[in-house]
């Protein structure tokens, strides 16, 4: 199952990609932005341990290697939620820095979107970037997520307590 966007393809991931994703992952400035689960530095056995972890999965893809012209550019994924969240999934993506200020994400994130609204009974999708992450809110912002609250103080990262943010977007008020 391979999801077209203009400029690229989101594909799922192979055990193969290892290599290529442990050499995009271990980045610092990849890794402050994320939850401290996403290690740094970030080794081959990271990445065998986490494709172990993705394709062990049963059910519709939620993964996937974002690939540009070829070449892995990051990963983008969907967490599908339980209990009373079920019609919800949390978006979660990371690009290498060679391909910032692209275009790339915003247009991932549109294909993942729309991928999850016709393959999972969910009426939302969301995302949880840091409030400093202006890059990410952006990208949210470019593809149709709107902000719906800033937490304050919500979240500790290397050390340091911040803001984090959630975006969302409604399959009702979704274009892709």
């Amino acid at each position: 199952m391979e999801v077209h966007f203009d400029g690229g393809l989101l594909r799922p991931w192979e055990i193969s990609d290892a290599g290529e994703l442990a050499v995009i992952a271990d980045n610092k400035n990849i890794a402050d932005n994320l939850r401290d689960m996403f290690p740094n530095p970030y080794s081959i056995d990271d990445a065998i341990q986490w494709l172990s972890s993705v394709l062990e999965q049963e059910g519709p893809k939620r993964y996937f290697a974002i690939i540009v012209n070829g070449k892995l550019a990051g990963s983008i994924g969907l967490t599908p939620k339980t209990d009373i969240y079920r019609k919800n999934a949390e978006v979660g993506y990371f690009i290498a820095p060679e391909f910032w200020g692209m275009g790339i994400t915003t247009k991932a994130l549109k294909a993942i979107t729309a991928y999850a609204f016709r393959t999972f009974d969910i009426i939302r999708v969301y995302a949880e970037p840091f409030a400093d992450n202006i890059g990410s809110h952006r990208v949210l912002e470019k593809a149709g997520y709107s902000l719906e609250a800033t937490f304050k103080n919500y979240v500790i990262k290397n050390g340091v307590i911040k803001d984090s943010c959630i975006y969302s977007v409604l399959k009702e008020n979704f274009i892709e």
